[in-house]
C-alpha cells in the first residue's frame, strides 16, 4: 500500500534520527525502522477506526433529532446516504479490522469533541452537501462520498492531527499525510463483493508476496547503505559544494543526497531521472527553498560526474537518463 516515495519518506525519517543521535549501531536502526512502519499501519487502523465512528455518531444525532419535542421536517426525514454508506458497513463487519481494533483498544468514548466539530463542517460543506443529494446513488457514490470527507477535510481537521501526535510520539505530520493516502487507497480497491473475511490492504503491496517483500528490502537496503558508504559519499558531496564544507550543509540536506547518491550507485532498475526527481520532490517538503535548489544543483553535478566515470550503472533502456 505505500508507494516507493513512501519508504524514502520513512526510511528518510529513520536515518535523520539515526544520524542525529550519533547512532553506530545499524541494526538498532533498522529496528527503529521497522518498528516506526508498523506504527504507521496502527495509525491508519485508527484512522479507519475514526471514519467508522463518525458515520456512527452521524447515525446517533439523526436518531436523538428524530425524538425532538418538536420535530421539523428534516428532523423526521434526513438525508440518510452518510449513514448509510456500504463501504463503512463492509469494514465495521470486516474481521480483519475487528481483530486490528480489538488489539490496539481503541476507543472513541471520550472524544464526541472531534466528531462533532467534523460533522458540522461536513454539514455546512457545498461539496458535501451536493454530493448526498446526487441521484442515483451507488456503490461508486458512496466510494466518492468517503473519498471527499478524507481528501478535503480530514488533512485540514488540525484537531484530529493533535489528537494523534498527544496519543503516540510515533505518529509526526508526516504519518498523518501518509494515512491519508492509505486509507484512499484503500476507498479505491475496495469492492462491494468484499465479505467480512477479506484482508484489509497491507502496508507493503501485496498483489504478489516477491512484490511485498521486495519493497521491504529495498526500504532497508536503503537505509542501511546511506548509513556504510556515508563517509565516502559525505566525501563526494563536499567535493561538489565547492566553498560550502560539509558542516554548514543542514543535516536534512545530506541525507537526502546521500540518499539519492545510494539509489544512483547500489539500486540498478531505479531510472537516473526518477531517482533526482524523488528526492528534488522530497527536499520542496523537507528542506527550505533555498536548500532544494541547492541539492538540485549538487545532484546534477553528481550524476555527470559519476557518469563519466561509469559509477552509475543501470540495467534496462533509458535508465540513464
Amino acid at each position: 500500500m505505500l508507494s516507493r516515495r513512501h519508504l524514502r519518506i520513512k526510511a528518510l525519517q529513520a536515518l535523520y534520527a539515526f544520524f542525529q543521535s550519533g547512532g553506530e549501531d545499524i541494526a538498532v536502526g533498522e529496528k527503529q525502522l521497522i518498528f516506526g512502519t508498523d506504527k504507521l499501519y496502527e495509525l491508519y487502523i485508527h484512522q479507519l477506526s475514526f471514519l467508522i465512528k463518525l458515520v456512527d455518531y452521524s447515525r446517533n444525532r439523526i436518531e436523538d433529532a428524530r425524538k425532538k419535542f418538536y420535530p421539523t421536517e428534516e428532523d423526521l426525514n434526513p438525508n440518510t446516504r452518510f449513514i448509510e454508506n456500504r463501504l463503512i458497513r463492509q469494514l465495521e463487519e470486516n474481521k480483519d479490522f475487528l481483530r486490528w481494533r480489538s488489539k490496539l483498544k481503541i476507543n472513541w468514548g471520550d472524544e464526541e469533541n472531534l466528531f462533532h466539530k467534523l460533522l458540522s463542517e461536513l454539514k455546512s460543506g457545498e461539496d458535501f452537501l451536493e454530493l448526498i443529494h446526487r441521484n442515483p446513488f451507488g456503490y461508486l457514490e458512496d466510494k466518492e462520498l468517503l473519498s471527499l470527507v478524507v481528501t478535503n477535510y480530514l488533512p485540514e481537521y488540525e484537531n484530529l492531527r493533535a489528537y494523534y501526535e498527544d496519543r503516540n510520539i510515533f505518529w509526526a505530520d508526516e504519518d498523518f499525510d501518509i494515512s491519508i493516502h492509505m486509507l484512499l487507497r484503500t476507498i479505491n480497491i475496495m469492492r462491494e463483493s468484499w465479505g467480512e473475511e477479506h484482508r484489509l490492504p497491507q502496508l507493503f503491496k501485496e498483489d504478489d508476496e516477491d512484490e511485498a517483500e521486495e519493497d521491504r528490502k529495498y526500504m532497508l537496503k536503503l537505509f542501511r547503505y546511506c548509513i556504510l558508504r556515508s563517509e565516502e559519499y559525505g566525501k563526494m558531496i563536499e567535493e561538489q559544494a565547492e566553498n560550502w564544507e560539509l558542516e554548514r550543509i543542514a543535516l536534512m540536506d545530506i541525507i537526502i543526497m546521500k540518499m539519492a547518491l545510494v539509489e544512483l550507485m547500489v539500486f540498478p532498475s531505479i531510472p537516473v531521472k526518477v531517482t533526482i526527481n524523488e528526492y528534488i520532490e522530497i527536499s520542496k517538503s523537507y528542506s527550505s527553498v533555498k536548500s532544494k535548489l541547492f541539492i538540485n544543483g549538487i545532484l546534477d553535478k553528481l550524476v555527470i560526474k559519476l557518469k563519466r566515470e561509469g559509477a552509475i550503472l543501470k540495467t534496462g533502456r533509458g535508465l540513464m537518463e
